[in-house]
């Protein structure tokens, strides 16, 4: 196996004033991440989120990896058939070190994203508060003013003061309101009557908390409610820092927006938006945190979407090629004017022994038996052994109680359904399996869609090649048109699409088009009926394109000695002045470095894989590492 990589350090230390000393939490499972599970040290993936499948983050040790590999998914078993071009392959290291794949988020504005500036913006100056009107001081007296003041500063002994309003009517309400508000800040107005009579109530809005951190509610009105920055994070992914970052600010983490979760073996820089937290709170971090570092501060009125992001930008080495140069420049050149068959990654299946497809067909046929006994049973490949345990328990008794007992951590899938079979029991599944957060329990059923697309798209190009030809779809806006035979003389293999199955779609006219209806047939599904009884697995589908054509491509092919050292300058290196690497035009080892742009949702694996002419699933890529380092 892989030698154990060199890990840069990133961050002055571990513990921060504010967590008492404590280390930087490590990493714990989270079943409501988006993002892959750990990856292993050959995991090749990108930007988009996949299915947790159900192994718990991180459970896979080294030593039984390969061994668990052994059972995994090939391409050939998700639809992952055909290439572009007809260049010659060649071997070559995916991510021998997670410094090898860099993700660099292009915003909505189209712009790249980089880390490259730690410092916090200056505070713009509160607009100052307006001087009340005579008549809004006037309407309060000395005394009542003297008891204001007391409350304020928590001198009194009551947690209010009512000022009885002699003149009832809605004006001098509301210039009572006004002038508390504006001459003592802090204090809230409520309107009450007792009696008959009506009071202005003056009220601490924060309570006794207000005074032990008076500042701690305040957020100037000229300043953006949320505060954007560049995270850049090394052998990381998205919800995992996110969850750091959670816990040092104390904060739950859907305070924190992002436009799309990068994966954790990469180099990646993307945007985020918090809520109510300032940059200088949040600069305070990087002398805390290892692997993270927060930058490019500034303060908008909005915070992030999931999908904003107009694509990624990867800078990727394969170590270790065999390809000669004229090799090379032939698949980047293919690439770069042709492009690459937009397949589904393998990461979109799982790493285990089942499928998460599989898991997605139970659901969609309503065999809810079905998708306990896939998650739950005994399966073959290495495993922890209390998940070897848990199976074991839940095969002999069936009993989601003593099952649940064998597992450390209850948060992994596997607990998450024992937990709802022990609540609801085994005849309300559908109840028990909801207890998985939505995205988890939808990429299920994407992965189905998605592996109906790949085996549809590799016969569409078996039976047309590269060419649009009559009965494909293209859209127009949003709405999918058929191709007549003269449209599609006129039209780019670029611009067709190819749908996922769902009730709100049209598929090809031609007969691969027809093969949709056969294949889900041979599932047991019908495709004329793909609303489901629970409303979050009814499948509307969606168009993809058939092939997509990377931008801002370039490569060269780089000689290097020390299998140790990076190969790309990240952005943290820039910050801190370290000089970029120097390729030596003599050394022992060659490797291809890429660069390229691609729209979100689109897997750069597949990509890599029209190069290199090779099996990008994990099953293959192991055999290749351990073959290699050994």
């Amino acid at each position: 196996m892989a030698e154990p990589e060199h890990v840069s350090q990133v961050g002055e230390k571990r513990g921060c004033p504010e967590e008492e000393g404590k280390d930087t939490p490590s990493k714990k499972p989270k079943v409501e991440k988006d993002d892959k599970n750990g990856d292993p040290p050959v995991k090749v993936d990108e930007e988009e989120e996949g299915p947790d499948g159900e192994a718990v983050d991180g459970e896979e040790e080294g030593e039984t990896f390969a061994d668990m590999m052994k059972h995994g998914l090939t391409e050939l078993d998700v639809g992952i058939l055909r290439y572009v071009s007809d260049h010659e392959g060649f071997s070559g290291i995916l991510k021998e070190r997670y410094s090898d794949f860099v993700v660099h988020e292009i915003n909505r504005q189209g712009k790249i994203v980089h880390l490259d500036d730690l410092s916090v913006p200056p505070e713009a100056e509160e607009a100052p508060e307006p001087e009340p009107k005579p008549e809004d001081c006037d309407v309060l007296t000395e005394e009542q003013k003297k008891k204001l003041g007391e409350l304020q500063l928590f001198k009194n002994k009551e947690d209010e003061v009512p000022i009885e309003v002699m003149e009832d009517t809605k004006e001098k309400r509301t210039l009572l309101h006004k002038a508390i508000k504006s001459q003592f800040p802090g204090i809230e107005t409520k309107t009450e009557e007792k009696e008959g009579r009506k009071f202005i109530v003056a009220y601490h809005a924060a309570g006794k908390k207000a005074l032990a951190a008076p500042r701690k509610h305040f957020w100037p009105k000229n300043r953006g409610s949320f505060c954007h920055f560049v995270l850049y994070k090394e052998n990381k992914d998205t919800m995992d820092a996110i969850n750091v970052l959670s816990k040092f600010l104390r904060l739950r983490p859907n305070m924190f927006s992002y436009m799309g979760t990068k994966d954790k073996r990469a180099v990646t820089v993307q945007e985020i938006a918090v809520l109510k937290i300032t940059a200088e709170r949040l600069s305070h971090l990087n002398k805390c945190l290892m692997n993270l570092k927060l930058g490019n501060f500034c303060y908008k009125n909005h915070p992030l979407k999931l999908g904003e992001l107009q694509g990624n930008h990867f800078t990727i080495v394969i170590r270790n090629i065999s390809g000669t140069d004229e090799q090379v420049e032939q698949a980047m050149t293919s690439i770069k004017a042709t492009g690459f068959i937009n397949y589904y990654g393998m990461q979109r299946f799982g790493t285990t022994a089942v499928p998460t497809q599989q898991v997605g067909k139970a659901i969609l046929r309503n065999d809810w038996n079905e998708v306990v006994d896939l998650i739950l049973k005994p399966r073959p490949g290495a495993e922890k052994e209390f998940l070897v345990r848990c199976r074991e328990e839940w095969a002999k008794s069936q009993d989601p109680e003593a099952a649940l007992k064998k597992l450390p951590n209850k948060r992994c899938v596997e607990g998450q359904l024992l937990r709802g079979l022990s609540m609801y029991g085994k005849k309300n599944i559908v109840t028990a399996f909801g207890m998985l957060p939505r995205n988890n329990r939808l990429m299920y059923v994407h992965s189905y869609q998605s592996v109906v697309w790949n085996t549809m798209v590799s016969r569409r190009i078996d039976a047309f090649g590269l060419k649009a030809v009559e009965g494909d779809l293209v859209l127009k806006g949003t709405t999918a048109h058929v191709l007549s035979a003269e449209e599609a003389e006129t039209t780019s293999i670029h611009d067709t699409v190819m749908p996922l199955p769902g009730f709100d779609v049209i598929y090809p006219t031609h007969h691969v088009g027809k093969g949709y209806r056969e294949l889900l047939t041979a599932d047991g599904l019908d495709i004329d009926n793909m609303r489901h009884k629970v409303k979050d697995y009814s499948l509307a589908g969606a168009y993809r394109r058939i092939i997509i054509r990377p931008t801002d491509v370039s490569w060269e092919v780089i000689q290097y000695d020390d299998p140790r050292i990076s190969l790309v300058h990240s952005d943290f290196e820039k910050l801190e002045n370290k000089p970029a690497p120097v390729y030596n035009k003599e050394g022992k080892h060659r490797a291809l470095r890429m660069e390229f742009s691609l729209p979100p949702s689109t897997y750069a694996t597949m990509a890599i894989r029209e190069v290199l002419k090779v099996d990008t699933s994990i099953k293959k890529q192991t055999q290749l590492n351990t073959t290699w380092f050994n």
